[in-house]
Parts: C-alpha cells; structure tokens; sequence
C-alpha cells in the first residue's frame, strides 16, 4: 500500500488503484488482499498539489466485493470537511 501511495505521491497511478465510484473524478482507491483478508485505502489527488488519505481500513463485508455503507459514510464525511479544509 505504502508503494502504491508513493507512486500516486510522484503523479502517477499505481496497478491496484483505481477509481472509487459515486466519489466524484480524483479519488481512487487501492484494494490489496493480505493474509486472506482485504485491505482498502481512499485518496484524492485533486486537491492542491497534495495527496490526501481519506481513509484506510479491513474489509470485513460479507456482501463479496462491495464496500460497506458505514464506510463509504465515513469517506463522505471525511471529503467534505477536507474540501472544506483546502477552500
């Protein structure tokens, strides 16, 4: 994760990034399983000249490949009040 994060710091988009739906245009996510289980991190790189983590957790959902709701909460959240932040 830490090297996909690096690439998306040097402009570029790493293999296992790819765009989070319904977030709007520059915010990915990298999806990367571990041990059985999966791993997820969200940024954005449209805002400014920085790369913002928006949130990173296990995927512990049943439904397969979906992100849970009380996650994709928290990604909400957290974008608006770092659009807010960088106005």
């Amino acid at each position: 994760m830490k090297y996909a994060l690096q690439i998306a710091a040097a402009g570029q988009k790493a293999d296992c990034a790819k765009p989070m739906r319904g977030l709007g245009s520059g915010i990915l996510e990298i999806a990367l399983p571990y041990r059985g289980d999966a791993f997820r991190c969200v940024y954005a790189v449209q805002m400014g000249n920085d790369l913002w983590v928006i949130h990173a957790f296990q995927k512990k959902s049943p439904n397969g490949i979906k992100t849970p709701k009380h996650e994709i909460d928290v990604i909400e959240m957290r974008l608006k009040r770092l659009k807010e932040l960088v106005k």
